[in-house]
């Protein structure tokens, strides 16, 4: 309900009601609406980052990389439609910074836990191809993150006014994401030259 219409667009009846609570059962529940949208999310976040682990350790049938995979999934139309189930972060993201300091301490946590889910399958597939990269595993998962939520959330806000540029902002996007686009930033990598790795290894 929460990622469906927001923090402040959820009446306290709704909830009550949604969850089966009297008046009087919600508050020996909750002390506030605020608890519960607290709790409600951070139990959100815990299924969404298990889930992320599972996805980043699925082998792919197509011969793609995991990561890709995931990124077409979560810039899809599909998921773009299913703000109600989808990703927590794109639905409510902007709206945290209006909440509170616990809210937001959820948040925190939680972006934080996939940005270490991020790293350590960037870590492994460099270890795997050997690979150089000048910018660090917690940099690129921070960029990953940033440029996957912040698209879903573009794509969104002009689904209606726009269809064409909200599935144009999808689909630039998976391109860029899953090394499908020009340069090949799918992977976040960006590779020394010979000159750099020279002047590291001094």
């Amino acid at each position: 309900m929460f990622r469906e219409r927001g923090f402040d667009a959820v009446p306290l009846v709704d909830l009550m009601k949604e969850a089966g609570f009297t008046h009087g059962g919600f508050y020996n529940h909750f002390a506030s609406k605020e608890a519960l949208a607290a709790e409600a999310t951070s139990a959100a976040f815990k299924r969404a980052n298990a889930e992320l682990i599972g996805a980043l350790k699925q082998k792919t049938k197509s011969g793609g990389s995991p990561m890709s995979q995931y990124v077409e999934r979560y810039l899809s139309q599909r998921h773009r439609d299913a703000r109600a189930t989808g990703c927590t972060l794109a639905a409510l993201g902007s709206d945290a910074a209006r909440q509170s300091k616990q809210v937001q301490a959820i948040f925190a946590k939680a972006i934080e836990e996939e940005i270490i889910i991020f790293s350590k399958y960037f870590r492994e597939i460099d270890s795997a191809e050997r690979e150089s990269i000048s910018t660090s595993t917690r940099e690129r998962a921070i960029q990953q993150i940033s440029e996957m939520v912040g698209a879903v959330i573009l794509a969104r806000a002009v689904a209606d006014g726009s269809p064409v540029l909200s599935d144009e902002i999808l689909e630039a996007n998976r391109r860029g994401l899953s090394g499908k686009g020009k340069k090949g930033r799918g992977s976040g990598k960006r590779r020394l030259s010979r000159k750099q790795k020279r002047s590291m290894a001094k």
